[in-house]
């Protein structure tokens, strides 16, 4: 699998499939059984809110992840039925969607009796089509205002299909993502072979219980807590709301613009082994040792004194939740000095014990976080704004890596507006690479490319000069994502 633009996904034409509920009226029946005993999360009832104002502006909706893949075969449609049924079975929290009444973000289950069904949906002539037809359909249906929250679909021709899957952000994360597809094609494989599917029961605990967890432990954290230290000093020194992308990006104060992806390989499968032990043999990880290039870069480009990083933590760990599809995400802040005098093995021992810190504080839910500073006077407007984020996933040590599913698959996500070039960076048995979403102005590209070389020749350095033979180094350009 690879994290990549939506244009990056070229599907083969063929005959579209839509799975839709049964019955027409779902959320007019869920409506009418009340409220669900289960709040939204905070993220989720933030979430929706936005969705629910740019639904009534008119916007369209972009607020979605998307997976897809390729599968060998005729489809089996009635097979597929049946495996996505399962899918929804086992995770309570897709069997629910959202409402907004005067401000309250409400959650409402499904009737036990909605289902999904196969639609002939037309034909797609070429690939541009097929792709441009799909993002319509997460655009339309991937919403969190009714039920189903996700759209799943095919794209069917002789001797295969393209199986692709959409779930409304509130719904998903990236790990839910990588997650989705290979667990989507391998109960199809048990419907169509009679084997049985992988038994995932102890790793797909309800994203409904993690909710309750959370709300049970935020009460125990106040404002003097040591996990809040970190927060208070970023958010002090940020004039009370959270980092930025520390170059200019071509925008005014509060300014935003249409979201741009970018693309950049950093090392080979071979390097970043090699950075991995180097990082590990000073006592970091592979992630600290991250955080410390780029704590390098930002100073070497934007003089900065201090690193502060939002690092996008998972909170899986709250319960049976490996496998679970939801969202699942924790934000912390990494903090640490740099100076002129520091080399990679003086930033890597602070990164290392900021990253521990962070990893700490993320057991504060985000929304009980944001309250404290809020209500604290640590905080003000700038709580508000969408912070520069820093997300790592290790694809390798996910179930299914290295499937045709997995190897064909790949993740995307809607394309709206942003103010930051938040950086997500993932690692396979093939390479270590970023896709950055960048505002699109040319002073944003210009910045990020600089920014990126330089990473780049950082992280190359620190593995060559702890490698007595220098390893293949490839051309760093965007992946080709296309599956044989």
């Amino acid at each position: 699998m690879i994290i990549t633009a939506m244009a990056n996904w070229r599907p083969a034409p063929g005959e579209m499939l839509e799975w839709r509920p049964t019955i027409p009226d779902t959320p007019g029946r869920a409506r009418a059984v009340g409220v669900h005993a289960v709040p939204p999360s905070f993220l989720q009832a933030n979430h929706v809110r936005g969705v629910d104002a740019a639904q009534r502006r008119g916007d369209r909706h972009t607020g979605f992840l998307g997976s897809a893949t390729e599968v060998e075969g005729d489809l089996d449609a009635a097979a597929l039925t049946r495996a996505i049924a399962v899918f929804l079975a086992r995770h309570e929290g897709l069997r629910t969607w959202f409402s907004v009444r005067d401000g309250a973000v409400l959650r409402h289950r499904a009737p036990a009796d909605a289902a999904l069904v196969p639609v002939e949906a037309g034909a797609a002539a070429t690939t541009d089509s097929a792709r441009e037809a799909v993002r319509d359909r997460l655009s339309r249906d991937a919403t969190p205002l009714s039920w189903p929250p996700v759209a799943i679909g095919a794209i069917r021709r002789h001797g295969s299909f393209s199986l692709y899957y959409g779930a409304d952000h509130a719904f998903s994360d990236g790990a839910s993502q990588v997650t989705v597809i290979a667990e989507l094609a391998d109960l199809y494989r048990a419907e169509v072979t009679g084997t049985p599917a992988l038994d995932l029961t102890g790793h797909e605990g309800s994203f409904l219980d993690h909710v309750r967890i959370e709300e049970e432990v935020s009460p125990s954290y106040d404002l003097h807590s040591p996990e809040l230290a970190d927060w208070i000093d970023v958010v002090s020194r940020h004039d009370g709301g959270l980092p930025r992308f520390p170059l200019d990006l071509g925008l005014a104060p509060g300014e935003t613009a249409p979201m741009e992806p970018v693309e950049r390989d950093l090392l080979t499968a071979a390097e970043a082994d090699v950075f991995e032990q180097v990082c590990r043999d000073a006592g970091g990880s592979f992630t600290s040792g991250l955080f410390a290039a780029c704590a390098l870069v930002e100073h070497e480009l934007a003089g900065t004194g201090r690193y502060d990083g939002i690092a996008v933590l998972s909170t899986r760990h709250r319960g049976p939740f490996a496998l679970s599809q939801g969202w699942f995400c924790a934000f912390s802040p990494v903090t640490f000095p740099v100076d002129d005098a520091d080399e990679f093995a003086d930033v890597l021992r602070s990164a290392t014990a900021a990253y521990a810190r962070a990893k700490t504080a993320a057991s504060v839910p985000i929304g009980r976080v944001l309250e404290l500073l809020a209500t604290g006077g640590v905080g003000g407007a700038g709580l508000a704004r969408s912070p520069q984020l820093l997300s790592y996933l290790d694809f390798r040590r996910f179930p299914g890596s290295g499937t045709p599913a997995d190897e064909c698959a790949v993740l995307f996500t809607g394309e709206g507006r942003t103010a930051n070039a938040s950086m997500w960076f993932n690692r396979d048995h093939r390479h270590f690479y970023v896709g950055a979403q960048i505002p699109s102005t040319p002073t944003a590209r210009r910045a990020v490319r600089r920014y990126h070389d330089r990473l780049i020749d950082l992280l190359v350095s620190v593995v060559r000069s702890h490698h007595t033979a220098d390893p293949a180094v490839r051309s760093h350009d965007t992946a080709d994502v296309r599956c044989a």
